[in-house]
């Protein structure tokens, strides 16, 4: 009998990712620019013509970068608007899921293997303990994986990338000073993604009487990593080192002896320079409670589509959301 075909999708705020799965393999992932399509639905319509000829998905599962509440699905930083029931009967499918984003990654890291990790620091997971998930793309993803008391596992729906961030150093604090003026609320999020970088780099020009000439995190990035501009590094240097407060918070905040594992879609293109960096030592550094944090081990996700590998699973029956 063949296998029934699955539609997934991973929905940004600037790019959409479809893919099907069948047998628990990931068949044809593709990425769709959200600015071309009206919404998923059509966005996947597209995608179903290019990819899925002459057979119809059955079920479907979407991850979506954005609280799920009720039926109405409105994206943190996309214009995209949809009604779940409407996309699920638009798309002529038995069943259609949506989970946040980072319940999709937290739901993957279980079935990811050693090739689809880059360790930084700490001591062995401890099996059957909370496992902890986060990441920087066009907003800062927050989740976590929980042992159930009956041996499945279940992942958390959260909107942690919009907590309070906190400074760990005098700099810091002349940063998020000066971002506060700008926004009021200053969120892990404001520092902690593809905008947060080049918030960062703002916040340092003015600080260094510097004019800001850069507006692009890729620029930001690159000239931060080849040392051609002081501001552009510092700023890298304090994403970094947010990052690892941001995991120690969260690692504290969900007994994630399990793990913490770094997704979204920065810091994977620049993996070795986050592994040097000085993550890891901000990641311990919570006082009392360092030699804690010190034995919890800390990866980045390498897979290029880890959302895709959760969504697998949902629609599997492996785990839940």
């Amino acid at each position: 009998m063949t296998p029934a075909v699955a539609l997934v999708a991973d929905i940004g705020g600037t790019h959409a990712r479809f893919a099907l799965v069948e047998g628990g393999e990931v068949l044809h992932p593709t990425v769709l620019r959200c600015a071309d399509y009206e919404g998923p639905a059509a966005a996947a319509t597209a995608f179903l013509a290019a990819n899925c000829p002459g057979r119809h998905p059955v079920r479907g599962a979407f991850a979506v970068a954005s609280a799920i509440v009720g039926d109405r699905i409105e994206l943190t930083n996309s214009p995209w608007r949809f009604s779940i029931e409407a996309t699920r009967q638009h798309l002529g499918l038995e069943r259609l899921g949506v989970v946040n984003d980072f319940t999709a990654v937290a739901l993957s890291v279980r079935h990811l293997t050693p090739e689809n990790l880059l360790a930084i620091g700490g001591g062995a997971a401890e099996p059957g303990c909370p496992i902890a998930v986060l990441g920087p793309g066009t907003g800062l993803g927050v989740s976590a994986l929980v042992p159930g008391e009956t041996g499945g596992w279940s992942a958390l729906a959260t909107e942690g990338g919009h907590v309070t961030m906190a400074a760990a150093t005098d700099r810091e604090a002349e940063v998020l000073g000066w971002l506060r003026r700008r926004f009021d609320h200053v969120s892990a999020e404001r520092v902690l993604s593809g905008q947060g970088l080049v918030n960062l780099y703002q916040a340092l020009s003015a600080l260094s009487n510097r004019q800001a000439v850069f507006s692009t995190p890729d620029v930001i990035t690159q000239r931060g990593l080849d040392g051609s501009c002081p501001v552009s590094r510092e700023a890298v240097e304090i994403f970094f080192a947010m990052m690892g407060t941001a995991a120690g918070n969260l690692a504290l905040s969900v007994g994630a002896r399990g793990g913490v594992f770094i997704a979204g879609g920065i810091l994977p293109r620049m993996a070795e320079p986050f592994r040097l960096s000085g993550f890891r030592s901000r990641f311990e550094e919570h006082g009392r409670f360092q030699p804690y944090l010190a034995a919890i081990p800390t990866w980045l996700i390498t897979h290029p589509l880890p959302a895709f590998i959760g969504l697998a699973a949902l629609v599997g029956g492996d785990d839940s959301p």
